[in-house]
Formats: C-alpha cells, sequence, structure tokens
C-alpha cells in the first residue's frame, strides 16, 4: 500500500515529499522545502535537515541533536498557517518522549540561493 505523505498534502510521499527526500529534487518553493523538512524529522532524515539549512546558519545545529529530536516524537501533522514567497508560519503537532501531545509553532525564513531554498530561521511561540 502507498504511504501518504507525512505533510498532510494529502498526496502519497513518492510523489510529495519524497522527491526531495529521495530522488534529489529541490524543493522549488520555501513551503515546499518546509513541508518536506517536517516529513524529514518524520523519517529521521537528519543528513537532509542539515544539507537544507542555511550553511551560515548550520554552526547553531548538529546532526546527532536533529536526529535525537526527529527521533524522540512521533510525528502526527502538519498545520499550514501562512505562508508567503519566503516565509512559512505553521504548527507541527507530535507526541514527546513520553507520548503527551505536543505543538510547535514557528514562523520560518527561507532563502533561495544557487537554485535552491533554504531554511534560515524561525521564530517560536
Amino acid at each position: 500500500m502507498e504511504n501518504k505523505c507525512f505533510c498532510d498534502s494529502g498526496l502519497l510521499f513518492k510523489d510529495c515529499c519524497g522527491l526531495y527526500l529521495e530522488n534529489n529534487q529541490k524543493a522549488p518553493t520555501a513551503l515546499a522545502l518546509m513541508r518536506s523538512r517536517f516529513s524529514a524529522y518524520a523519517t529521521h532524515n537528519a543528513d537532509y535537515l542539515m544539507e537544507t539549512t542555511y550553511v551560515s546558519e548550520r554552526k547553531y545545529y548538529s546532526k546527532p541533536e536533529i536526529l535525537k529530536w526527529a527521533t524522540s516524537n512521533k510525528w502526527q501533522k502538519l498545520e499550514i498557517l501562512n505562508a508567503t514567497e519566503n516565509t512559512v508560519e505553521f504548527k507541527a503537532y507530535f507526541l514527546d518522549s513520553n507520548q503527551q501531545p505536543q505543538v510547535h509553532y514557528e514562523f520560518s525564513t527561507f532563502r533561495f540561493e544557487n537554485n535552491a531554498w533554504y531554511y534560515v530561521d524561525g521564530k517560536f511561540e
């Protein structure tokens, strides 16, 4: 059975975020990159998360920490609140390591450079 994409687009994973996570295609928009990064957390793809973080910001992240955050939570759904060309406001719903429901709110900023979108940073509540 084909799996629906983790990003709640309603599409199949292979036709949605799988294009970027598995087929090395570049996400065509900031929103598509944001969705694929959520799917990367859900599939524990820390390499993709590091690669799609803007180069000057990578020093603030560590692959082991990203992997720990990705694997210790059960990612449930993504809700897009608003998106512009280079920002995405969203809520990510997950169960924490104690199986308690949590919501991560973020207003993310992205940058397009060298024919690719990158995550720059986010404001959290």
